[in-house]
């Protein structure tokens, strides 16, 4: 890469679920910025330094293609989204470039950075999971997405993923492994959007 001091990764955003609590269909169609969440959130993850982006899309995968423009990016179809996202974290996974780290985010958090990108993937060390933490209104620093998974780490972590838990069971079993980067308060960055209250998230 360009930047020598960034390694090599490729992102995996996660676009698949419903958005059954919002009520509004896939948040990947959510309006943004003149565009679509994933849209814009694919671009912050090329612009803060991932060399690639794999989307996996699941719900309405047909209208979500049809509604955005999504060329620069590789796109895949979860077929078994309903059942939680361990299988879009797997299928995000395996189609990540061989060799890479992996950088995992969510399509439901408007604001994500290229400046917090590139402030994980510049944090991590080898061997290590690096993630984005963000302070809640308690002053404490809580852990949340993206989060950077070493590419040795890549394999225990597909492994551990079932059901609605993406990396949860390999980070519950690992905690020894993650390092946190403060990334700011949550309402500014960390924070996603489930219910119809977030909305005014996307500005």
């Amino acid at each position: 890469m360009a930047d020598s001091g960034i390694p090599a990764t490729t992102a995996v955003l996660l676009a698949a679920g419903a958005g059954t609590r919002l009520g509004l269909g896939p948040k990947a169609l959510l309006p943004f910025r003149g565009r679509t969440l994933v849209e814009v959130l694919a671009d912050v993850l090329l612009d803060g330094g991932c060399r690639e982006v794999v989307i996996v899309l699941g719900a309405a995968a047909d209208s979500v293609r049809a509604g955005t423009d999504l060329r620069r990016h590789t796109v895949v179809e979860n077929a078994g989204w309903g059942s939680g996202m361990g299988g879009s974290f797997k299928l995000g996974l395996s189609r990540a470039r061989a060799g890479d780290h992996v950088l995992v985010a969510l399509v439901d958090q408007p604001g994500l950075t290229p400046e917090t990108v590139t402030r994980l993937l510049r944090a991590h060390r080898p061997g290590r999971v690096t993630a984005a933490a963000y302070t809640d209104n308690a002053g404490r620093l809580r852990r949340g997405h993206p989060l950077l998974l070493d590419s040795s780490l890549r394999p225990e972590a597909t492994e551990s993923a079932a059901g609605d838990a993406g990396a949860r069971q390999f980070l519950q079993a690992r905690p020894e492994l993650i390092d946190l980067v403060d990334c700011g308060a949550g309402e500014q960055s960390g924070a996603d959007i489930d219910t119809p209250d977030q909305l005014h998230l996307l500005g």
